[in-house]
């Protein structure tokens, strides 16, 4: 750490987005703008339970690696649920939070976390990350998500590792979507088919739309925060944040807006780069059978297929996504407890959640959607024409 400076960053104002951009590179989910909205919309901010402590390394003037870095008193807005484990130290009466976690709020998508030119730098950015959690005296410090090169820094640095599952698209140089729909079983297909059958027969209509309009955005977000409103979903994100990203990262983003008789009804919000598509919110003001498929997943899927798009991430779990094209992909995170005790129980409930979750995933394999040579094709095993 010598030839570095060690700087906690409250407000990404403090960092300028050519510097933290050189670093996330071409990443829209880690940019500097992604993380700016968080904070200017009010969306990851101290009254949601967010206090952001971004952990930099400096060279002088150069930022040379970043960890974005929460100080959290709940557990909202993570999609790695550890709400078992806080109420397992709240019946001993001990505090779970504050906490800190390295994320990206509210989005589930497997990316790099520790953001530097060097494997160096990405392992000193994780030791200052455990060394301020010692000093500040949180329960635990946690790295959601992470790609397999930092969860390789972090287990290599004493953290426990979490695995779960997501539901991913995979690409196979599709035609088009009926050439999609060819390699499923044929049960697969005939339910897609009378899915978006459906949908037609309603009346309905899809549009896929990049650099939205500020009205169109609008429009998302008043679905968005309707359907969080029906199913007493806890605060995510709001109009502001997403018009902050429909300024800052058009390119980058896709909305699929629904319309009934020539009337918006339903939209749902992907953000894309030149090789990956995610799938991240959506909303209706009304229901029709097939509907959240078709705006949520098909129409994303033809997307992927015309742009050359090789994977589309549907989202945070999912099962019903495996009928419909998608395949189980492992997820990491990484964890580690202060409390001796306590960490020691949850290494013990991690090794038998690991033993299951394989064994859930070989489930899910049995059960593909794809003909038996196309399985075998998008799992990387090798056969026999």
């Amino acid at each position: 750490m010598d030839q570095y400076t060690l700087k906690i960053v409250e407000n990404l104002a403090d960092v300028s987005a050519a510097s933290w951009d050189a670093l996330a590179k071409d990443d829209p989910l880690l940019s500097h703008a992604y993380f700016y909205a968080l904070q200017e919309s009010g969306c990851a901010m101290p009254q949601y339970g967010w206090r952001a402590q971004f952990i930099t390394l400096w060279q002088g003037d150069k930022l040379a690696g970043a960890m974005p870095l929460y100080l959290k008193m709940n557990s909202y807005g993570e999609h790695v649920f550890d709400f078992a484990w806080a109420d397992a130290y709240h019946r001993h009466g001990l505090d779970y939070y504050p906490k800190l976690v390295c994320t990206v709020p509210f989005t589930p998508v497997t990316g790099r976390r520790f953001l530097a030119a060097s494997d160096e730098v990405r392992r000193l950015l994780l030791r200052a990350a455990l060394n301020y959690a010692k000093e500040t005296g949180v329960s635990s410090l946690h790295g959601l998500f992470l790609n397999d090169a930092d969860a390789a820094v972090a287990q290599a640095e004493g953290m426990m590792l979490r695995q779960d599952v997501q539901f991913h698209w995979q690409n196979a140089n599709y035609r088009d979507f009926d050439d999609f729909l060819a390699a499923l079983s044929r049960d697969k297909r005939k339910r897609i088919q009378q899915e978006r059958r459906r949908v037609k027969e309603a009346g309905i209509e899809l549009q896929c739309v990049t650099c939205a309009t500020p009205a169109q955005w609008a429009f998302f977000a008043s679905c968005y925060l309707h359907t969080l409103q029906l199913h007493n979903s806890p605060h995510q994100l709001n109009e502001d944040f997403f018009q902050r990203i429909g300024a800052a990262i058009p390119q980058n983003t896709l909305l699929v807006i629904a319309l009934r008789e020539g009337v918006p009804i339903a939209c749902a919000l992907n953000y894309i780069t030149d090789e990956v598509m995610y799938g991240r919110s959506w909303g209706t003001f009304e229901f029709h059978s097939g509907l959240h498929f078709e705006t949520c997943y098909y129409q994303a899927i033809e997307f992927c297929i015309a742009h050359n798009i090789k994977t589309f991430e549907g989202g945070a779990q999912g099962e019903h996504k495996l009928s419909r094209g998608f395949l189980p992909v492992t997820t990491r995170s990484a964890h580690s407890l202060a409390h001796p005790q306590f960490a020691q129980a949850v290494e013990d409930y991690l090794k038998q959640e690991s033993c299951a979750l394989a064994g859930y995933v070989d489930t899910l394999n049995q059960r593909s959607p794809f003909k038996l040579l196309q399985n075998r094709h998008l799992r990387g095993e090798k056969y026999n024409s």
